[in-house]
């Protein structure tokens, strides 16, 4: 196993997707995945949520209407 070239970096592994699968076998990779995706998600909600919200900088006592515009009579050009 190799390390990281410098700190900080994730190892990865290499990860090939075979170009013989068939449409079929392509399909039902994805349907695979998806349903990983959904029991994955219906486990963790409630900790992805408030791991998106640390990630992005929300916070649970922003008012919902502080992250688009609002414009009032001042703001007419005319």
């Amino acid at each position: 196993m190799t390390t990281p070239s410098s700190p900080g970096l994730a190892m990865t592994i290499p990860f090939a997707i075979p170009d013989y699968w068939t449409p079929e076998q392509a399909q039902a990779v994805i349907e695979l995945l998806d349903d990983l995706r959904d029991r994955i998600c219906a486990h963790y909600q409630l900790q992805l949520i408030d791991l998106y919200r640390e990630q992005h900088g929300f916070d649970d006592t922003d008012p919902p209407d502080t992250h688009h515009d609002q414009h009032t009579d001042d703001d007419q050009p005319f």
